[in-house]
């Protein structure tokens, strides 16, 4: 029996010439990364189990994401700890203040991370590089340990859903709404462990944006990874980004897959998942009665450029509604400065909304708009669990940055076409 995308790039890692769903291997690592709070952690594990050494400089990321600039005492001391890991190791990949954006954002962007590469980081969704055609996965601080150290990860090789994706999405819908409507359909465990993989005509259609959000929520179905192949999308965003040559696998035609699920894109509509699991999906135009507290655009899901300029498109020259909070969050430092140089957050503080740096704070709960008992958030975050945001008797609905944008204007879940 042949092999999956993923399973090909397992066994390039691993050294052997096949492997099979449920083997155990250990697989060579391109890249190690972790943040400003997992890091810590695994600093703590290195030095306990007494290595004295990175295996490669260049092959470690460490970035300053969470609660950079520091909120607190407690995030100062986490934020010095990986300063000095990485002067100590001479780190090559360190993002801090000034340089930093939002972790899974940032490798794309920077081409620290590229196809074919096998990833692990200390962040659930880390497996947002498979929108490259890399294996990708969130570990454990202890196993970012070890792969500081040693340059590999055991991993139990999943099996796969396949996606067959056809059709284009219509004017404002986005891979936001492909990626909820399809945990929507098949739940927050339709994926547990498994490798959804995207196929089909449709992918030709989708933009590297929408593809990067779409394999970063794939760990809201359970998912122990999310990929595309590699077409002329995924070279063109590549060349003169990638640090490291790219390497292209392509799966088996005998290849098995647990199930096949196919997707019209042009079918979507705009898709908004309600408190407090992203599977509890409705179209938006159901939310007219809700409204809402704050709006946040932003994250390493939703904050790229194609998604400022969401919202940059329905915000211009309009005002968010009266009683709603919106905050705005450029996923980088070169997102940001494009917005500045296009206009944009100029537009947006016209419109009554905040511009900040690049940080995640707000998506944990963390800070930079962390909700009280009874309000209500419609956010391009990823996840909507209780207390997600603030507080246990809160609320967060997950939208798309146009869905998002449009709610902002109207003070309750709007559709964007309606606009």
């Amino acid at each position: 029996m042949g092999m999956t995308l993923t399973q090909k790039i397992l066994a390039a890692h691993a050294g052997v010439p096949g492997v099979r769903a449920g083997q155990l291997i250990e697989a060579g690592l391109d890249i190690v990364l972790g943040n400003d709070i997992t890091t810590p952690v695994a600093i703590n594990e290195f030095e306990k189990a007494g290595f004295t050494g990175v295996f490669d400089k260049k092959r470690i990321a460490i970035v300053l994401d969470h609660f950079v600039p520091n909120k607190d005492i407690k995030s100062a001391a986490q934020s010095k700890q990986c300063r000095t890991f990485a002067n100590q190791y001479d780190i090559l990949h360190f993002y801090d203040v000034g340089r930093m954006g939002i972790e899974h954002a940032l490798l794309p962007e920077q081409g620290i991370v590229t196809a074919g590469d096998c990833i692990i980081g200390a962040d659930s969704h880390t497996c947002t590089y498979g929108a490259l055609g890399a294996f990708s996965t969130g570990v454990g601080s202890t196993d970012m340990a070890a792969g500081m150290a040693t340059g590999k990860a055991w991993f139990k090789v999943p099996s796969a859903i396949r996606f067959v994706l056809k059709g284009s999405l219509p004017a404002r819908v986005s891979g936001k709404d492909l990626i909820l409507s399809i945990i929507g359909q098949i739940g927050v465990d339709g994926a547990l462990y498994k490798s959804m993989e995207f196929t089909g005509p449709g992918v030709a259609s989708l933009t590297m944006d929408d593809r990067l959000c779409i394999c970063n929520m794939a760990i809201e179905a359970g998912a122990k990874n999310g990929i595309f192949p590699v077409d002329d999308v995924t070279r063109a965003y590549l060349k003169g980004r990638s640090t490291r040559p790219p390497q292209e696998f392509t799966p088996d035609p005998d290849a098995e897959y647990e199930k096949t699920i196919e997707f019209d894109l042009s079918a979507l509509v705009p898709t908004v998942s309600w408190p407090h699991l992203p599977e509890n999906t409705h179209p938006a135009t159901e939310g007219n009665d809700i409204a809402l507290d704050q709006v946040v655009i932003g994250s390493c899901t939703n904050g790229r450029l194609s998604d400022m300029e969401a919202a940059y498109e329905i915000l211009k020259g309009r005002h968010i509604a009266k009683g709603v909070r919106g905050i705005i969050i450029p996923a980088t430092m070169a997102v940001y400065r494009e917005c500045i140089q296009r206009g944009w957050a100029t537009a947006f503080i016209d419109a009554g909304c905040i511009v900040s740096t690049p940080t995640c704070g707000p998506c944990l709960g963390g800070y930079m708009g962390v909700l009280a008992a009874g309000e209500r958030c419609i956010s391009t975050t990823n996840r909507n669990f209780v207390g997600r945001m603030g507080h246990t008797e809160s609320e967060v609905y997950l939208a798309s940055p146009a869905t998002a944008a449009a709610s902002a204007l109207t003070g309750h879940i709007t559709d964007p076409r309606m606009v």
